[in-house]
């Protein structure tokens, strides 16, 4: 699949043509997205979307080789995953439409804030606009569509707060150590999980020491493991 063309212009109504990606798991949501973009300046846009409610649906649309390029992408961050082909939240879609949409203009919703998860989505997938929820009005959505459509980046009023505190060091946790994770929350009992992961148990079990040790829960449980985990924003 090529990159994403630039945005067509209709010459029958001088309408600047554009595909948007919605992916999310409440249907509501998704309706209000798609309120607020249908709205916006109709005289000079005209919108193509389509939906995904999970990491699944999303992945499907986004590797079929028959879907066209999308121009922006609104992703969910937390999503029920799609284990099978690794992809276990919107982060992961983003990394994926960076591959098949180089393109494609991303913006990542979210409802977490922690300072930790907000700086390392920034810096890994760089993503053109990153919204905490509890910021999003209808307004505030439009505004941020309208920066990113002409091209510039917006972070809703949290995400520049957080960036103005103090800066933590970043935690960085590779695919693996993220599905290590996944599974222990599952319950997954880590003689098992090389059927879901292709590392030895020895190397699994190598991985879980020093998950406890870089979250700081060494003499702690599976479940502290985890629990800290999500703290940190690393596991949803």
């Amino acid at each position: 699949m090529g990159a994403t063309q630039d945005m067509i212009t209709d010459s029958r109504n001088g309408r600047s043509k554009n595909r948007i990606l919605i992916v999310d798991d409440h249907p509501f949501i998704i309706q209000g997205y798609k309120n607020a973009i249908t709205r916006f300046k109709p005289d000079q846009f005209e919108f193509i979307i389509e939906q995904a409610k999970d990491c699944e649906s999303g992945y499907n649309i986004i590797t079929n080789t028959e879907t066209e390029a999308f121009d922006i992408a609104f992703l969910d961050i937390s999503m029920p995953s799609y284990e099978e082909k690794g992809i276990f939240s919107g982060e992961d879609l983003a990394r994926l439409i960076s591959e098949y949409m180089p393109n494609c203009k991303i913006i990542l919703l979210t409802m977490y804030t922690e300072l930790l998860k907000i700086e390392t989505l920034i810096k890994t997938i760089n993503p053109s606009g990153l919204v905490i929820k509890n910021d999003l009005t209808f307004d505030e959505l439009i505004f941020a569509f309208d920066k990113v459509i002409k091209g510039d980046n917006y972070y809703s009023k949290s995400v520049i707060k957080m960036l103005r505190q103090s800066q933590t060091e970043i935690i960085k946790i590779d695919q693996f150590d993220k599905q290590i994770l996944f599974h222990l929350s599952k319950g997954t009992d880590i003689n098992d999980m090389t059927q879901y992961i292709p590392i030895s148990i020895s190397a699994i079990k190598q991985r879980k020491i020093k998950l406890k040790e870089l979250l700081e829960v060494v003499d702690g449980s599976d479940f502290d493991l985890v629990k800290e985990a999500k703290n940190k924003g690393l596991l949803f």
